[in-house]
C-alpha cells in the first residue's frame, strides 16, 4: 500500500510538470507571436509586412528620422491576379509627425495580372515626439481584410548633453586672401574718401555763403573784388570779362548799400536813379560816373586795355568802395 500511495504521487507530481511545460510552451508561443507583430525598420528602413500572398512593402527615407529634415515614406501594395487590394487612408496612421503631403498613385497591373498601388507621404517629424511610427491598419484584400503590424522607424540621434561651455565658437574665419578681395576693398574705400570727400566739399560751401552773406555791404564787396583778381582774367587777356565782374562788385555794393539797382541798370539810367534818390551822396556821383565810363569804353567800344589800366580800373574801384563806406559812416 505504501510503495502504491508513492507511485501515486509520483504520477501527480509528474502530471504537474508536463501541465507546467504545457504552459511554458504555450507562453513562449505567445510571445514569439506578439514580436512577430512589431516591425522595427533596421538600418535599410524597409518592412515587409506582406501576408497571404499580398505585398505589402514599407520603405522610408531617410534612414533616420532627422528633425531637420522631411521623412519620406513609401508603402508599396502588391496583389496576385484575380484578387483586389486597397490601402486604407493613413492620414491619421503615422504618430510622431505631421503629414505635408501625399502622392498617392494609379494602380498598376503587369502582364501576370498582379496590381501594384503606390503612396508615397512626405512627413514633417515632431520635436517633442517620443517615438516615430505607422501605427496598423487593415488592409482589404478580395473579400476579406487582414491587420498589418507596427512599423517603427529609427528615432534621432541623441543630442550631446549640455556642459555649460560655449558650443559656439565666437572666432571668426577670414575668407581667404586673393587679389578680387583686395580690389574690392580698394574700391569701398575710395568710394568712402569719395563720400566723405563731397560732404567736406558741401559743408564748406554752405559754410561760406553763410559767412558771405553775413558780411557787411563793403566786407562783401572787398570779398567779391579779392575773388576776381585770383582769376587772373587781364594776365589771360579776358579785359572785357574783368572790367564786366569788376562794374558789378561796385553795382552789387551800391544796391546793398543803398538800395538803388544798380546792377539791372545801365550807365545812364544808374546815374539819373542815383542823382534822383535823396539818400544817395551826390558828391560822388562824378567820381562814380567817370570809373564806369572809362569802364565801358573796354566792355562796349573795344578799347584795348592793358595791365596797366585794369590795375588803374581795381585801384578806383577800391578807392570808391572805402571812400563811400567812411562817408556812409561818418553820416551816421
Amino acid at each position: 500500500m505504501k510503495k502504491k500511495g508513492e507511485m501515486g504521487q509520483l504520477g501527480h507530481w509528474g502530471q504537474l510538470g508536463r501541465m507546467g511545460r504545457m504552459g511554458l510552451e504555450k507562453g513562449l508561443s505567445c510571445l514569439c507571436v506578439l514580436c512577430g507583430l512589431i516591425a522595427p525598420l533596421g538600418a535599410e528602413q524597409v518592412a515587409d509586412l506582406s501576408r497571404d500572398g499580398v505585398g505589402l512593402v514599407v520603405d522610408a527615407e531617410p534612414k533616420a528620422v532627422d528633425l531637420a529634415r522631411d521623412f519620406y515614406v513609401t508603402i508599396t501594395l502588391t496583389a496576385p491576379s484575380g484578387v483586389t487590394a486597397e490601402l486604407p487612408d493613413l492620414r491619421d496612421r503615422f504618430q510622431g509627425f505631421r503629414v505635408a503631403e501625399n502622392f498617392a498613385e494609379k494602380p498598376l497591373a503587369d502582364k501576370e495580372g498582379r496590381t501594384t498601388t503606390v503612396s508615397r507621404w512626405r512627413l514633417e517629424p515632431d520635436p517633442l515626439a517620443r517615438r516615430y511610427r505607422l501605427a496598423p491598419f487593415a488592409v482589404q484584400a478580395g473579400d476579406g481584410t487582414f491587420a498589418t503590424a507596427p512599423v517603427l522607424f529609427d528615432p534621432p540621434a541623441a543630442r550631446e548633453a549640455a556642459t555649460g561651455e560655449i558650443e559656439v565658437d565666437p572666432t571668426r574665419d577670414l575668407p581667404p586672401f586673393s587679389w578680387k578681395l583686395v580690389g574690392i576693398c580698394a574700391a569701398a574705400f575710395a568710394g568712402l574718401l569719395l563720400l566723405l570727400a563731397l560732404v567736406y566739399f558741401i559743408f564748406r560751401k554752405i559754410r561760406l555763403a553763410v559767412r558771405v552773406h553775413r558780411m557787411s555791404p563793403l566786407e562783401r564787396a572787398l570779398y567779391e573784388l579779392d575773388r576776381l583778381l585770383r582769376k587772373g582774367l587781364p594776365g589771360r587777356g579776358f579785359y572785357k570779362d574783368f572790367y564786366v565782374e569788376l562794374t558789378m562788385v561796385v553795382r552789387r555794393y551800391i544796391e546793398r548799400r543803398y538800395g538803388v539797382r544798380a546792377p539791372n541798370l545801365t550807365t545812364d539810367e544808374f546815374l539819373r536813379a542815383a542823382g534822383a534818390d535823396p539818400a544817395f551822396p551826390q558828391t560822388s556821383i562824378a567820381e562814380l560816373k567817370a570809373f564806369l565810363e572809362s569802364a565801358d569804353l573796354v566792355k562796349f567800344a573795344g578799347l584795348e586795355a592793358t595791365p596797366e589800366m585794369a590795375d588803374g580800373a581795381t585801384g578806383k574801384a577800391r578807392n570808391y568802395l572805402t571812400a563811400d563806406n567812411e562817408r556812409k559812416e561818418d553820416a551816421k
